[in-house]
């Protein structure tokens, strides 16, 4: 039987958002879009999410709930599901990791990791 954690890919895309940022009063706003597929043979449904949020003083907002973007998406074989959603830090720069916990269509509960990816502002390098 496949590792089923391991047919989920997911890919990360993100950008600064300057018009809502403040950074004179420590507020960089990031968006992060992700594309979640589903490379394995059945269905899944992404029931919960669990993200860690690091700025760069190693401040760390931990954030668990329900889905994401309010929607528990069901991903078929084959399919990808995509959205977008924001985190808000105190710092130019700052890292995101955490998982999706997922249920295949038979009840079989499992983590998809997400790997940690960067948040910081356009043509900077850390």
């Amino acid at each position: 039987m496949e590792n089923i954690s391991k047919t989920i890919q997911i890919q990360v895309y993100t950008r600064y958002l300057d018009q809502q940022s403040d950074p004179g009063k420590k507020r960089f706003v990031f968006a992060y879009s992700i594309e979640i597929t589903n490379n394995g043979t059945e269905s899944v449904k992404l029931l919960n999410r669990h993200w860690h949020i690091t700025d760069d003083n190693n401040k760390v907002e931990e954030v668990v709930g329900e889905g994401v973007i309010g929607q528990q998406p069901e991903i078929e074989p084959g399919k990808s599901f995509n959205y977008t959603s924001g985190a808000v830090i105190e710092t130019e720069f700052g890292t995101m990791h955490g998982s999706y916990e997922m249920e295949t269509a038979n009840g079989e509960k499992f983590q998809t990791p997400i790997p940690a990816f960067l948040l910081s502002l356009p043509h900077t390098v850390h």
